[in-house]
């Protein structure tokens, strides 16, 4: 009877953790394609469609990746597409960071699997450009990037995240879609980024 019992629980437990993952699976990540442009161009919403576009970007270069296409480095010394993608999310934190006057710190990003950093990094990004929406150009001067190191503290303009963060992370994208076209699963040949929509 005890036996029975624990088979039971067992058949419960493989049940229930199947409805899970079976349902963050489902959930639908943002940027599947880019979101309608705003009808004006204010400072801020310049700013969001940046970050739009390189949500799309992120979401088509990092769908469907596999174990291969994660340890595959383009040299010994270089980074592997893991190992990009922990860059990538590390990146996101210092943009949603500076939209909410949160300080970064060092952090250990290697203990994210690759579904979750990938849903993280998504949601940064759309965190980030819905705080930007609608912004003005004075709005922006109080989105700084503040780097805390103990008691010391760096302060820069939201001028550096965008030649700096912003932009690294478009370029560390375009190298995930070089890096899984070289270990042999290429992105999706559908994605269109022109018009932020991906033909299904």
């Amino acid at each position: 009877m005890k036996n029975l019992f624990y088979i039971k629980l067992i058949g419960f437990t493989f049940l229930f953790t199947l409805v899970v993952e079976l349902q963050a699976q489902n959930m639908e990540l943002p940027y599947h394609q880019i979101p309608d442009y705003p009808e004006t161009y204010t400072a801020g919403n310049m700013a969001a469609r940046m970050i739009d576009g390189l949500g799309y970007r992120y979401y088509w270069a990092s769908e469907g990746l596999t174990q291969n296409d994660l340890d595959y480095k383009p040299s010994k010394e270089g980074r592997s597409t893991m190992e990009t993608l922990q860059h990538i999310y590390g990146l996101t934190i210092n943009i949603v960071n500076a939209t909410t006057g949160t300080p970064n710190t060092r952090r250990d990003l290697t203990a994210f699997s690759y579904e979750e950093l990938r849903q993280m990094t998504l949601g940064n990004l759309k965190t980030a450009s819905d705080s930007l929406l609608g912004k003005s150009s004075d709005d922006l001067k109080e989105f700084n990037i503040i780097f805390q190191r103990g008691d010391q503290q760096t302060v820069l303009p939201f001028w550096n995240l965008i030649n700096g963060m912003i932009s690294d992370a478009i370029y560390h994208t375009g190298q995930v879609v070089l890096m899984r076209r070289t270990s042999g699963n290429p992105q999706n040949p559908n994605v269109n980024v022109l018009l932020g929509k991906t033909r299904e």
